[in-house]
């Protein structure tokens, strides 16, 4: 529903395109790994054009009318490719092409004329955060070529929760299990304490109560990876839609600092 009620997260996702471009330059493509697009194994789509998927039902009609058709990036496919075969991944390439609801909701707003090329990364979310992380570190050297290597995905994310007893409204006050579970993950990033982030399951307050499943919290491992351990995650946005659904947007890597200034 970003898509159509942008509120103050729409409001920095059209900032935070801009931003990019003054601090690192246009990025030549966006490597995506989504909460929506798994896989038992990774696989890269590496089609030459993209369109909008709509994955998802029972929404308002408007949502199925948007679009975003951008250009994919197939030439950086083989390189990401090699980066993976460094940690014993063996990841496919396809033709295939698609963005989920994770990839463009966030991409209309930072890049509305959909003009930088993307290529998604289907990930493993059987595997655990430090595995996670560890695929990003692979990844790492993509920024020295002016790919963004972007994690899409939701720092809390409990739609039962969201959903009870009818749709709640956007603006819904924060429950409180959200509010500690999200500032315990800043907290911890701020530390760099990777030990404790990679075990949130067991030491984070209410992980299994907001994420249920773990598959949107996952893809911020493997960009905080990319990022690499010597450098604190930097929250760049803080928020919360219907009360538990959190939309913390954090940079990671030695220049995230300057990110959040130009912000």
């Amino acid at each position: 529903m970003l898509a159509l009620e942008p509120g103050e997260t729409g409001a920095f996702a059209s900032k935070l395109g801009a931003a990019i471009d003054r601090v690192f330059g246009r990025p030549k493509a966006v490597l995506a790994i989504s909460a929506h697009s798994t896989a038992r194994a990774p696989v890269l789509l590496a089609a030459a054009q993209h369109h909008a998927v709509h994955d998802f039902g029972g929404f308002p009609e408007p949502l199925y009318a948007l679009r975003y058709d951008a250009p994919g990036a197939p030439d950086l496919a083989p390189a990401v490719a090699a980066l993976l075969h460094t940690i014993g991944e063996a990841p496919q390439v396809s033709g295939q092409g698609g963005l989920d609801h994770g990839i463009w909701c966030m991409l209309r707003f930072m890049y509305p004329g959909a003009d930088v090329p993307v290529l998604p990364l289907a990930w493993m979310p059987q595997q655990n955060p430090e595995r996670q992380f560890a695929i990003g570190g692979a990844l790492a050297a993509l920024s020295a070529q002016g790919v963004l290597v972007m994690g899409s995905g939701s720092i809390t994310h409990n739609l039962h929760r969201a959903f009870a007893g009818g749709r709640a409204t956007v603006d819904a006050p924060e429950i409180t299990e959200s509010r500690q579970f999200r500032d315990w993950f800043a907290r911890h990033g701020k530390a760099r304490d990777w030990p404790a982030l990679f075990d949130y399951r067991r030491q984070a307050p209410f992980a299994a109560d907001m994420h249920p499943t773990d598959e949107h919290l996952l893809p911020w491992f493997v960009a905080a990876g990319a990022g690499g351990r010597d450098d604190a995650p930097v929250r760049l946005f803080e928020g919360v839609t219907y009360g538990c659904l959190g939309m913390d947007a954090y940079a990671f890597g030695p220049s995230a600092p300057r990110l959040a200034a130009a912000l």
